[in-house]
């Protein structure tokens, strides 16, 4: 195709091009590999050696104004591909927004929120340990031995022989009581997990110990502190009450009631017409715990507590089911505010 050919036939196919597909079709045709241009190039080879330079500057000029002519159309052809999408993405103000709703915590995060306000408010410390713990921390140094038979009570995820998921967050107590020499304070709260499931168990579940190492603390230190976390979280008119029991990283041991705040200590479906809830498990840290962490248990006593974070969302929500509370229900969840 000679070139004047050329010219008169890119005016006209330009002429009727009217989107991007057609241009990029011309553009295969003239400027692509292979296209018409290219073909005056690879005819170089047949012109005569001085007539070379004229014809390469002419094939040159010839590449430049089909070029030309190209970005042009692609400018016309883009400005209205874009006016295009401009009319079909148009938005009518006049129309109702839709309506977000405003997001909030869980009932959990709420509870964990509160505990730790409480009890950051008497000066404890947070600390969070892991969740795969080994056989040492979790059982043997806080006096659960080889052959405990609290150790079945644990219901354990073992990993390994050594390595297993926690079965609480006493583990954590252990790790602070190695970092820190006494005087100590803190809260460790945290995912524990266990093999249980029904109404008000769950394989996994939060629960939040605390741990106090100093002189002379006594279970009296216990119950005051205890005393203050149950009118915050429940009733100004709460109270506790301990009941001996056993763990064998605290002696003496007690499981803590707190009155109903529901009847105020008269009876209820609740308290079951007892008066008192049970709440939480502690006690003043076995001697033993104290001395498998290097402390001197003839300077030093302390004080533990292990609270289920569940189970105070379930009372003080009056929640009856475990099971809801990981359910991702958002009708349910819409019930709590922070």
């Amino acid at each position: 195709m000679s070139m004047e050919t050329i010219k008169t036939e890119c005016q006209e196919a330009l002429a009727v091009v009217e989107n991007a597909d057609q241009l990029a079709a011309f553009w295969a045709k003239y400027l692509g590999k292979g296209g018409e241009v290219q073909k005056l190039m690879a005819g170089i080879k047949s012109v005569p050696n001085e007539e070379k330079k004229a014809y390469g500057q002419a094939v040159n000029e010839i590449k430049v104004w089909v070029q030309s002519l190209y970005d042009e159309k692609k400018v016309e052809i883009d400005k209205k591909a874009m006016m295009a999408r401009y009319d079909e993405e148009v938005i009518d103000v006049t129309l109702p927004v839709k309506e977000v709703a405003a997001g909030n915590l869980h009932p959990l995060t709420c509870i964990k929120n509160e505990i730790i306000d409480v009890f950051v408010g008497m000066g404890f410390d947070v600390f969070e340990g892991p969740e795969i713990e080994d056989d040492d921390h979790n059982f043997t140094r806080l006096n659960v031995l080889k052959d405990h038979p609290s150790r079945d009570m644990q219901d354990t995820f073992w990993l390994t022989e050594d390595l297993l998921l926690r079965t609480h967050t006493s583990p954590g107590q252990i790790r602070v009581m190695d970092a820190q020499k006494p005087p100590i304070k803190v809260l460790v709260p945290g995912k524990v997990f266990r093999s249980d499931s029904d109404a008000t168990h769950s394989p996994m579940f939060s629960q939040m110990e605390g741990l106090v190492v100093d002189k002379h603390i006594t279970l009296c230190d216990l119950q005051g502190m205890l005393d203050q976390f149950v009118k915050a979280l429940f009733s100004d008119a709460a109270k506790t009450r301990l009941r001996p029991s056993y763990f064998p990283f605290t002696e003496p041991s007690v499981e803590v009631d707190v009155s109903c705040f529901k009847c105020g200590g008269e009876g209820c479906s609740l308290c079951k017409g007892t008066g008192w809830i049970e709440v939480l498990g502690g006690g003043v840290v076995n001697n033993k715990v104290l001395e498998n962490c290097g402390i001197d248990s003839s300077k030093y006593s302390g004080l533990a507590f292990g609270i289920g974070i569940e189970r105070i969302a379930m009372l003080k929500y009056g929640i009856n089911h475990m099971g809801k509370l990981f359910e991702n229900d958002i009708e349910f969840l819409k019930q709590f505010k922070a």
